[in-house]
């Protein structure tokens, strides 16, 4: 006789309870970027509308940066730690293979036994786990899930290289989800094209940078570190063209127009991606449009929750609005989900 296996309980709906956020100390103006790349402030802004970026020091980690931004989102919304089910942590940047950072953060927080992991997917990996974690929580796999996307990139960053040193940054964001009465996360529009892994890469894997290190060893020589390297107009050419779809997708997904969008978050990739992106999109006048890159950077994996607490704080949008997120980037891979903003703490 074949058993009967029992089904979790599940959910309709889900919704961002909390956001929070954390910045690093050590703010960067374009002054001290321009030198190293040969470049000048006129440029960077005009390439990009970056006017200073975040680096993080030796003592603001990837565990540190997401737990402070965590504490945050968890006090937004009213949830203890012990009452997390899963940490899905977003990261590109973690310099080791294992343990999940994510399992390290549960830990930092106090949670017990609390299932956690980290997900890969370059710019677009907020986007990426908070749709898991909508996921988790409708299925009835966890009432609660700490979501956070952060990032050192500055560790991976070549100081003098013209197409990528004024750009990255680093950072968190951190989101609760959690059971809802209503919707508050919208189904996910995501996709890959792995056909364009070149566009954002990193331009060695650690088993070729530690054969040069032998050789150099053997030889007297020198090597060089892996960093990222960008080719920035195809990932430009392919965002101008491509993302209007998945802006669409999602809207569509979500069962409303452009017209009910108050604000639209995109990846702070570029200033200049955004405003074609939101001329296509031909979005209202009103839709307020997060600028967070200007004053963050390009933070990967924590841009969108960093832009959205941004917005929540200066006052430009309000818990309850109804937000377009689109995530992009590195594999080439998108994301995005039409969102109801949540509170953030004081």
């Amino acid at each position: 006789m074949t058993a009967r296996i029992a089904t979790a309980e599940t959910v309709p709906h889900a919704r961002i309870m909390g956001l929070g956020a954390y910045r690093p100390r050590r703010v960067v103006p374009n002054s001290e970027i321009i030198e190293a790349i040969e470049s000048s402030d006129e440029w960077i802004q005009t390439r990009s509308g970056i006017k200073a970026r975040g680096f993080a020091s030796d003592d603001e980690t990837i565990v540190g940066m997401s737990v402070a931004a965590s504490r945050q989102a968890l006090e937004a919304a009213g949830i203890g730690a012990d009452e997390i089910g899963c940490v899905v942590l977003a990261t590109s940047s973690l310099m080791v293979l294992g343990p999940s950072a994510g399992a390290i953060v549960a830990t930092e927080l106090g949670m017990t036994d609390c299932a956690a992991f980290d997900v890969s997917a370059g710019c677009a990996g907020f986007c990426y786990a908070l749709a898991n974690a909508a996921d988790l929580v409708r299925s009835g796999s966890a009432r609660y899930v700490l979501v956070i996307g952060v990032e050192r990139l500055t560790d991976l960053l070549d100081p003098t290289d013209r197409t990528c040193a004024f750009i990255f940054a680093d950072g968190a964001g951190a989101a609760v989800v959690g059971p809802s009465d209503v919707e508050g996360i919208g189904p996910v529009a995501w996709g890959s094209d792995g056909s364009q892994t070149d566009a954002i890469k990193q331009d060695k894997d650690f088993q070729q940078y530690f054969a040069e290190v032998a050789a150099a060893e053997a030889t007297g020589g020198t090597t060089v570190r892996p960093y990222i390297r960008m080719q920035g107009t195809a990932v430009f050419r392919w965002a101008v063209t491509f993302l209007e779809k998945a802006c669409r997708d999602a809207v569509g997904r979500a069962g409303i127009t452009m017209e009910d969008l108050d604000v639209f978050v995109p990846h702070q990739a570029n200033i200049r991606i955004t405003e074609a992106l939101t001329r296509v999109l031909h979005m209202p006048e009103t839709t307020v449009i997060a600028k967070d890159i200007q004053d963050s950077g390009n933070t990967s994996a924590a841009s969108i929750p960093m832009a959205m607490e941004q917005l929540l704080r200066s006052g430009e949008a309000k818990p309850g609005d109804t937000a377009l997120l689109l995530g992009f980037g590195a594999g080439l891979a998108y994301a995005g989900q039409v969102v109801t903003l949540p509170p953030i703490a004081d």
